[in-house]
């Protein structure tokens, strides 16, 4: 649709309340993020792509911020509504009650456990890579011991070639061991 900051945006809708809202986001994710829901709205089938023309504009006008309107309006999407949603005349028998309706409940704040999940990820990959640096440093270890041990083997037969001749010199000569 358009790019942002060098990303490519799509535009999102969901009801919230007595409003529409729609988004300019990278992802459906992000598109939440934007709205602060915790709960996945498409999976619900609450939220979706938008193809009005007039609602994409809008929103590409202001990426990454929702924008409202009064649910069943044809008013423009904008920071803030501009009219007030239309509701059905109330029945005479619903007129004169006086309940509460109950308040939604909120959904559990999920900030804490985000931040506690990323802490153990940076942790987990942390520890990969100590342990690419080991198995790096065990491998030059090992390289140099095998170096260490064949530059021992040859010299050790250069010394025992060297000390077997001496000792044929000196038992040539007359000496005894």
């Amino acid at each position: 649709m358009a790019a942002a900051k060098g990303r490519k945006l799509k535009v999102f809708q969901a009801p919230f309340g007595f409003y529409e809202s729609v988004v300019a986001a990278p992802s459906q994710a992000a598109a939440l993020r934007a709205w602060g829901s915790h709960q996945n709205l498409f999976s619900e089938g609450l939220a979706k792509l938008v193809t009005d023309e007039a609602a994409i504009k809008a929103a590409l006008a202001h990426p990454e911020t929702p924008l409202l309107r009064a649910v069943g309006s044809n008013d423009p999407f904008a920071l803030e509504a501009r009219s007030l949603p239309k509701l059905p005349n109330a029945s005479k028998s619903a007129k004169g009650t006086n309940r509460k309706a109950k308040p939604e409940p909120r959904p559990p704040d999920r900030s804490g456990l985000d931040i506690a999940e990323t802490a153990m990820r940076r942790l987990e990959q942390a520890r990969k890579a100590e342990e690419e640096e080991y198995r790096r440093r065990r491998g030059r270890l090992d390289r140099e011991e095998a170096e260490a041990r064949a530059a021992y083997i040859a010299a050790k037969k250069k010394a025992d070639a060297a000390l077997e001749a001496e000792r044929t010199a000196y038992r040539r000569a007359g000496g005894k061991d």
